[in-house]
């Protein structure tokens, strides 16, 4: 159905930007008969929430028969929001629906000047959108009056309750008059949710638009598994090898932001960062440079994983698996939106492969692929294919160009045009890295996850595992403080699937758990010719010296001694001031450095990038 032509100058503003069709939740919502009453609507991300209840409440803003709304003292509308981002977004949207009804639109959000935005309020607002705290904030200081208020919007109303603005939401909703509209828009109707309706809403009509749509329909989900020391690396060729025009790259802590951004510019990509400690100045900036182009890559905490809508992000990709299925689908949320298609990628440690499972089982998403990381031959092959159909070579040429061409198709052929233009092609590409592939089949076998923790005593055959030989020994002054780190990268395990170790004079003998000791042995065989050589071996026999084994992994995270190391990484990112709570805690930091080479058989030596 189209949409209905109740307030033409809406309808204007709608035509302008392209809407012929309501989405399913637009539609739900006007419904005939539905124009003064209280909604409480269940809809997932990027299904076009702020056009919907834009629409919803119109007929309560402008008088009927007009096109403009009449002069305001007092807000006759308040959209709260849970993040500073999505406040912004809700603003930016609702000012282009209302640009003809000579709407005034305030937004109040923490991290900016909280006296300009009273100055703002005094002089006249119809449409107030803003953060819980910062309206309460507002409100306490009398520069907030609800006194006219006709309708209040609770965006993501799960999200506020997550993030502990109950009272908040109390305290506004309290201080509107009894008689307005309320309505509420949510992913999931939990019990607080209904809680929170039943008090403040009168006969409220109940709208589900998810449940009559898959999950993320729009986003194909794609689980690469790597090594875990090779995470950092393996983000690298992933995001060569999709080359979206614009990224969003989830970490769980702001240091990891930081390692993460640090390396991708080293590296080439034009990225921004945005976490909690950020200021909104900085934030809204970073935002407006993937809007704009300037930027096509976004690392980010949780803190963006809502509010954020770039009509060209096609690729999310999570540098850590999140603690939750709602976490992983708000971060996957950003892209795929308003029909438009788009891909998650999960970076999936080997160890990990379980754990991932899990997650999207509870996430009901049932489609995944599962592969390895992009090999830099898939992604030359990917390089080519985008070149081949760029659109460069497909446009007319211009007078001012058509100079110029002549010039250089009378000096060179077209061999040597055609090798220019793609040294000039590659030279502006960030360079991929060389990874090792994991193989998925053997991954897939039994993992540290399904398992109880094991304690090393000492035994040459504690785990009942096979043997490996490494060509380091005591001569060369071998120690497990960095053999173990060499064996994890080399055959793509982790410190607790080692056993014991044994060395000898000339040589390294250790132990690899049974259901690891197949990927362990795929891993090794593509190693290169100048890495450290490991072979099958037989167990040691006779007498020996006590054999080494790693310790326990810590309860939470996973920490070597040695060097080259992947440890797990505690701490969340919490937002800046009132108008920003909550993030996401654990992880594991991914690993953005050169892989180790034994040249001369004394040691390792490693490049941090």
């Amino acid at each position: 159905m189209p949409f209905p032509d109740t307030v033409p100058s809406l309808s204007r503003a709608l035509a302008a930007r392209g809407y012929e069709t309501p989405t399913a939740v637009q539609e739900a919502v006007l419904q005939p008969g539905l124009e003064t009453r209280d909604l409480l609507v269940s809809a997932q991300t990027g299904s076009g929430k702020t056009v919907a209840f834009g629409l919803a409440f119109a007929p309560t803003l402008i008088p009927e028969g007009s096109e403009r709304l009449p002069p305001a003292n007092s807000p006759l509308a308040l959209v709260i929001a849970p993040t500073r981002e999505l406040a912004l977004q809700v603003q930016s949207e609702l000012q282009w629906l209302y640009a003809e009804t000579g709407a005034r639109i305030v937004s109040c959000i923490g991290g900016t000047d909280a006296r300009r935005e009273a100055r703002n309020l005094s002089n006249g607002a119809h449409i107030v959108v803003g953060t819980p705290g910062r309206l309460c904030d507002h409100l306490s200081r009398g520069a907030l009056n609800l006194s006219d208020l006709r309708v209040v919007v609770l965006d993501e109303a799960d999200e506020m309750l997550d993030l502990g603005f109950r009272e908040e939401l109390e305290q506004l909703l309290d201080a509107a008059p009894k008689e307005r509209r309320t309505l509420l828009f949510s992913a999931t109707i939990a019990k607080e949710i209904a809680n929170l309706a039943r008090r403040f809403q009168k006969n409220a009509e109940r709208i589900n638009t998810v449940s009559t749509s898959k999950q993320h329909d729009d986003i194909t989900y794609k689980c690469v598994l790597t090594s875990p020391n090779d995470i950092g690396r393996g983000i690298v060729n992933v995001l060569r090898y999709y080359e979206s025009p614009t990224a969003m790259l989830f970490c769980n802590t702001r240091a990891m932001v930081a390692q993460v951004q640090a390396a991708l510019v080293e590296r080439g990509f034009a990225s921004v960062a945005i976490s909690g400690e950020m200021g909104q100045n900085e934030r809204s900036r970073a935002i407006e440079a993937l809007r704009s182009g300037v930027a096509r890559v976004c690392v980010a905490t949780d803190v963006a994983a809502r509010g954020i809508d770039i009509p060209a992000l096609s690729l999310v990709i999570h540098a850590n698996m999140p603690s939750e299925a709602a976490t992983l689908l708000h971060r996957s949320g950003r892209t795929g939106r308003a029909g438009r298609k788009g891909t998650c990628v999960v970076m999936v440690p080997v160890n990990q492969r379980r754990k991932a499972e899990r997650l999207l089982s509870y996430a009901k998403i049932s489609n995944a692929e599962w592969e390895s990381v992009p090999s830099a031959d898939a992604i030359l092959e990917q390089d080519a294919k985008r070149l081949m159909e760029d659109e460069t070579l497909f446009a007319p040429s211009q007078a001012n160009e058509d100079a110029l061409a002549s010039q250089l198709a009378d000096v060179h052929d077209a061999h040597q045009l055609a090798t220019a233009l793609v040294r000039l092609y590659k030279s502006r590409l960030p360079s991929v890295e060389s990874i090792r592939p994991v193989s998925v089949d053997a991954s897939a076998r039994g993992t540290r996850d399904d398992r109880a923790p094991r304690e090393f005593t000492g035994r040459v055959d504690r785990l009942g595992g096979e043997w490996f030989s490494l060509a380091i020994g005591r001569n060369e002054r071998a120690d497990p403080k960095w053999l173990v780190p060499l064996i994890c990268r080399l055959g793509g395990v982790t410190k607790s699937e080692i056993g014991a170790i044994h060395i000898d004079v000339e040589h390294t003998l250790f132990e690899i758990a049974p259901d690891s000791a197949e990927r362990f042995r795929s891993c090794v065989a593509g190693a290169d010719a100048d890495e450290a050589k490991i072979e099958p071996a037989s167990a040691p026999t006779g007498p020996s010296a006590p054999p080494r084994g790693p310790r326990r992994p810590r309860e939470g995270g996973f920490a070597p001694r040695g060097k080259g190391g992947f440890r797990g990484d505690r701490g969340g990112d919490r937002g800046g001031d009132r108008g920003e709570r909550g993030g996401d805690r654990g992880g594991d930091r991914p690993s953005f450095r050169k892989g180790s080479n034994v040249g001369n058989g004394k040691g390792s030596s490693r490049k941090r990038y």
